[in-house]
């Protein structure tokens, strides 16, 4: 009987910079070092490269080491499909190491299959759950900044000081938009801009 082959696969999001952790895990659950595929991007889908490599590379004699399921992916509905390619599909084992219950191997049977698929959808609904919980925080503490007067995004710059003196010229028809704008070094769709601005203001 030919012997199993096995993979480890780890995520970092591009925020992250840390990999050891993962990479260590895996190496001690008996995972070399040249089997192991790493994606530094966020896990809201599974277009990675080196995901898909290592899929290619799966089959009924392979096992996959994660160290735990939000490295696999965080979007609910892509990590049932694509848990559902590895084991069924492909017919290859999935062992999450820090969730002992999420180990194919344990029970080939129908109730085995039941606890997994079941540890799964808990799991990844949870790992959803958090990352939309955490948006809307997000959301609500830029509104609160706004609230007290915290300004976001780019600094806006300010006006030329002749601004004033062309935009009322321009307004009352003595000068064109052209000539306007190139009076405060701008272009055209700038002062445009900037006077829309400064009309809604006063």
């Amino acid at each position: 009987m030919e012997k199993q082959r096995v993979f480890g696969y780890v995520r970092i999001s591009t925020t992250e910079q840390n990999i050891d952790r993962q990479i260590i895990a895996l190496k001690e659950a008996g995972v070399s070092e040249k089997n192991i595929y790493i994606d530094r991007q966020t896990g809201k889908n599974f277009d990675r490269p080196q995901y898909k490599k290592m899929l290619r590379r799966l089959n009924e004699n392979a096992v996959l080491y994660v160290k735990s399921i939000d490295r696999l992916g965080r979007s609910y509905k892509d990590l049932g499909e694509q848990w559902r390619i590895i084991t069924k599909v492909k017919g290859a084992d999935v062992v999450v190491i820090d969730m002992p219950l999420l180990d194919t191997r344990r029970e080939k049977n129908l109730l085995g299959t039941f606890i997994s698929d079941l540890v799964l959808a808990l799991l990844s609904y949870t790992s959803e759950s958090e990352v939309a919980v955490l948006k809307m925080r997000q959301a609500e503490g830029i509104a609160v900044a706004k609230a007290r007067g915290v300004k976001f995004g780019r600094p806006s710059h300010a006006l030329p000081d002749n601004f004033y003196e062309s935009y009322r010229l321009w307004e009352s028809k003595n000068i064109s938009v052209v000539e306007a704008a190139k009076m405060c070094g701008m272009s055209k769709s700038t002062f445009y801009y900037k006077a829309s601005r400064y009309k809604k203001s006063v």
